[in-house]
């Protein structure tokens, strides 16, 4: 840039000056105008300011509970209510062999269903009692089994040898009509 040019640039910033605060270039009235000017144009620019902040923060703020929403929502189910089934059909006694054991689902909740050499059948709650693991029936020890820890339960559902603190849960075995049905067992008050 030569002398010249950075003169002129001088000039021109000074005359603007002048102009803005009310120079020897400029008269009273149009000092007062430029000086009303100019701070209405810095209302506006805060009035400005202060939209865009309010807008960026509504956006965060929606942002924040768009991801806050899922969580809590992960964290703290709704309760589901339960249906309440009495009872379930099984199967047909006639195709379920002796010695043999199969998993029912009853509602939420599995149940072990037994036949026995005899013939007879019974059911368990197919929970082990000590973690909640599933159980089965072996038929080569005679007696129903947790695998977890090693959880032994004798043909009547109670704790035999290992962890389990309780005896399993009993319902009820009826065979009507060849059809096998599974029920919760009724509590005596």
């Amino acid at each position: 840039m030569s002398d010249s040019e950075y003169a002129g640039q001088r000039q021109e910033v000074a005359s603007q000056e002048n102009a803005v605060g009310g120079g020897p270039e400029t008269s009273g009235s149009e000092a007062i105008d430029m000086s009303d000017s100019l701070r209405k144009s810095t209302t506006d620019s805060k009035a400005r300011r202060r939209f865009i902040n309010s807008l960026i923060g509504g956006g965060l703020l929606g942002w924040l509970g768009s991801f806050i929403y899922p969580v809590m929502s992960f964290l703290h189910p709704p309760e589901v209510a339960e249906a309440n089934i009495n009872s379930v059909r099984a199967g047909l006694a006639s195709e379920f062999q002796n010695n043999a054991s199969e998993i029912v689902k009853f509602g939420r909740t599995p149940v072990l269903l037994l036949r026995l050499e005899s013939g007879e059948f019974r059911a368990f709650g197919a929970t082990c009692t000590h973690l909640d693991c599933i159980v089965q029936y072996r038929s080569d020890l005679d007696h129903i089994w947790c695998a977890c820890h090693n959880g032994h339960y004798d043909l009547h559902g109670r704790n035999v040898s290992g962890p389990p603190p309780s005896p399993l849960p009993v319902f009820t075995v009826n065979v009507v009509n060849d059809e096998i049905i599974v029920s919760k067992p009724t509590q005596v008050v």
